[in-house]
């Protein structure tokens, strides 16, 4: 009863990558880039599990960025052929590489590393992919000239790398898809459909995460355009909760997001976001438990994984820590008031 995980990128150390900036550049080469990473890794899961998170990640220790870190082990794309593209629905703009022919797989993409984390983690283990949606708004199109087509060619191979995360012991997978938050008619259609091509067949636990994205300028200023109530989630939350996915995501801390949009997801478990990624300070446990005690008023505390709002990449490594700490106390206090 109220289990914990987190959404999934967590801060690189300084010997890695740049701290507290997305996209930094690795600091080591070769193998001992990969060795590098994973003491990372392994330094961030035995911290989560003396944390008391039941289902761990590897704070995405192992790519510089959730979608491309997947898309740079994919046929059909052109990384010479930048484009300028708006993304999340011309929220910002970035130079993105270009698909150019029919995409696949050059082989496993998070297999070495995610066998890596298994022999580590000894609790639950959970690895991030990046939804379809999300990569069709994060790369440019010279081939399939069809977004929709586009999603569902990804979502197939995204298919093929999940089955083969699940046959090393992977407890949970998840999509994550800020995309639908910008797109939120084609979430509730295509975006849904590609998420199921994405998990079919799969009998480990499944995720998607949706957010308002991590606590950047860009995203910030966003949020400030939303309103009193930010109701995005309504548009496609009665797909989701119709599709094969298991588990869903809500950003509930310090968000504007009404906390009656979980009685939407009345078939899923509902991550429900108790963790700040917009602000440095460090929550409390009781605050984390009053974010998840006030979820209880929709959802049974038996389908509440405590979670955070989205990733803590971009933050300092010490409020990171703290935050991940206070999470894990929180739902600890929740369970003990709940006699669990």
């Amino acid at each position: 009863m109220i289990e914990t995980t987190i959404a999934g990128s967590l801060p690189k150390p300084d010997w890695l990558a740049e701290p507290e900036r997305l996209w930094a550049p690795w600091r080591l080469e070769g193998e001992a880039l990969f060795e590098g990473q994973c003491r990372a890794a392994r330094e961030w899961i035995e911290f989560q599990e003396a944390s008391g998170i039941d289902i761990v990640t590897d704070g995405e220790q192992f790519r510089k960025h959730f979608v491309h870190g997947f898309l740079e082990e994919v046929e059909g794309i052109d990384w010479q052929r930048m484009t300028a593209m708006g993304i999340r629905n011309n929220r910002y703009e970035a130079q993105v590489p270009t698909v150019v022919s029919a995409v696949r797989r050059k082989g496993p993409v998070h297999s070495r590393s995610t066998a890596f984390c298994r022999s580590v983690a000894t609790k639950g283990l959970k690895m991030t992919l990046p939804g379809p949606m999300t990569i069709c708004d994060t790369i440019a199109d010279a081939h399939y000239g069809d977004r929709p087509k586009m999603a569902m060619a990804f979502a197939e191979i995204l298919n093929e790398e999940a089955r083969e995360l699940e046959a090393l012991g992977v407890d949970v997978i998840q999509f994550d898809e800020p995309a639908f938050n910008a797109f939120t008619e084609e979430a509730a259609t295509w975006g849904v459909d590609c998420l199921n091509r994405a998990i079919e067949g799969l009998k480990c636990k499944t995720a998607v995460h949706i957010c308002y994205g991590y606590g950047i300028k860009q995203n910030t200023d966003w949020k400030a355009t939303l309103g009193n109530e930010w109701r995005q989630y309504e548009a496609f939350f009665p797909a989701l909760n119709g599709s094969r996915i298991g588990q869903v995501s809500l950003e509930c801390a310090n968000s504007r997001v009404p906390m009656r949009m979980i009685g939407l997801l009345p078939d899923k478990e509902v991550l429900v976001g108790a963790i700040d990624v917009a602000s440095p300070v460090v929550e409390t446990p009781e605050q984390v438990a009053a974010v998840l005690r006030a979820a209880m008023e929709f959802v049974r505390p038996e389908r509440i994984v405590a979670c955070t709002n989205c990733g803590l990449a971009p933050m300092p490594m010490g409020v990171a820590r703290g935050k991940i700490a206070a999470l894990g106390a929180g739902a600890a206090l929740l369970r003990a008031e709940l006699g669990a």
